[in-house]
């Protein structure tokens, strides 16, 4: 798990502090949830999708096969 603390907003952008160095990410605002605002913690969780990356390996693998 993430934390990041959202720093501010500028257009359709949302500048997030990430990690424990605060590193400065650009992040689109669209995709937060629309009751957070500027100064709100956030926990930011990146997994893998095992079951869309065999479905494009698949259809990459089947492309190649014609």
């Amino acid at each position: 798990m993430i934390s990041a603390y959202l720093d501010r907003f500028e257009g359709n952008l949302a500048v997030l502090l990430v990690g424990e160095e605060e590193r400065k990410v650009n992040f689109p605002r669209q995709f937060l949830p629309e009751e957070v605002g500027a100064g709100d913690y956030l926990k930011i969780e990146i997994t893998r999708d095992e079951e869309k990356t065999l479905a494009a390996e698949e259809e990459a693998f089947n492309l190649l096969q014609d």
